[in-house]
């Protein structure tokens, strides 16, 4: 039996063996099969409305890495990049055009990436939510290695051996409400979120999963990283906010009775943002991979409705094309 080196009993989320959520989990162990089962008759997801093709001229363009201001980049799926004061982050980079663990089977990219990683000028940290293939994709680490091996990467408890083995020298894990600090004044810390871990079929929830605040000058941002809904993510607010920048998940949330406990809804979205005090938010999560039932053009569907129902402002919180780029200038003015 594996016994979880990090353990520790006044914690609710470790577990002897490995780490748990502290909100129950409402699935149940055979509603894998029956989601499955039910995907292949149906024949979902189906394509977007007007077809990949013309998805991708209206949801992507190539990444502007022009001028010098901070900015944030959605760069498709839950990655995004960050230029704090000339500094680069990347958060959650998945590059390839899979997220699996072959080249050849699993999920394709329907949209192309919006830059290499060798078009970046530097590249100084990343951060790593959990150890998904849609989250943590080892073509694109062993490519950042490649091109920038001082590189320092953030990650989850558990997660540091991984890196170790693939070559990096740099390498800070945290637990949930842990911190650090790097060289430039940015802080970054580990919170919570509703989700779980598995890379193989035997490391189930060995290694932990977050989300991550950025603090940098004026900046304070969540990004929630993978995250069902739940009322305890509000302490997240309460601790650390209030934030003027968020990155929130609308996608792979269907079938409902199915994702609920690991990915948000877009209308769940909306709440968060709501409770959040509406900051700006990112809609992450979606227009790359297939991951669930929804089609790929209907989150950003949703969420406007969504917004639309709530009477609240839709250009706080609307979908970004992959590769769109925003100035960080002026967040407290807005």
């Amino acid at each position: 039996m594996w016994l979880n080196p990090w353990y520790d009993p006044l914690k609710a989320h470790h577990t002897p063996d490995g780490f748990c959520n502290i909100d129950e989990d409402p699935q149940q162990r055979s509603d894998l099969k029956r989601w499955r089962k039910a995907r292949k008759a149906e024949g979902l997801p189906f394509p977007p409305a007007q077809g990949y093709a013309r998805f991708t001229e209206q949801w992507w363009q190539p990444a502007d890495l022009s001028g010098e201001d901070s900015a944030i980049w959605w760069l498709g799926h839950a990655c995004l990049m960050l230029r704090l004061a000339g500094k680069y982050i990347l958060i959650d980079p998945i590059l390839s055009k899979r997220a699996s663990p072959v080249s050849f089977y699993g999920p394709s990219r329907k949209t192309p990436a919006p830059l290499k990683i060798e078009d970046l000028p530097s590249l100084d940290y990343v951060l790593i939510s959990h150890n998904h293939y849609d989250h943590l994709d080892r073509p694109t680490i062993k490519k950042i290695l490649k091109f920038f091996p001082d590189v320092l990467f953030v990650v989850p408890l558990g997660l540091k051996p991984w890196f170790i083995r693939l070559g990096a020298t740099r390498v800070v894990q945290l637990d949930w409400w842990q911190s650090t600090e790097m060289a430039d004044g940015t802080v970054v810390h580990a919170v919570p979120a509703r989700h779980w871990s598995m890379r193989t079929l035997w490391d189930r929830n060995r290694s932990l999963w977050c989300g991550w605040v950025l603090r940098h000058k004026g900046l304070n941002m969540w990004f929630t990283g993978d995250s069902g809904y739940a009322e305890t993510l509000l302490e997240i607010p309460s601790r650390l906010g209030p934030f003027n920048l968020a990155a929130l998940p609308i996608g792979a949330y269907a079938p409902k009775w199915f994702m609920k406990g690991k990915h948000m809804d877009p209308e769940q979205a909306v709440l968060l943002h709501q409770a959040l005090g509406q900051p700006l938010s990112i809609p992450i999560h979606w227009g790359v991979f297939e991951l669930a039932d929804e089609s790929l053009d209907d989150p950003p569907k949703v969420l406007s409705a969504a917004m639309q129902a709530a009477g609240m402002d839709e250009a706080r919180f609307q979908a970004w094309r992959i590769g769109a780029k925003r100035t960080l200038n002026n967040l407290n003015q807005e």
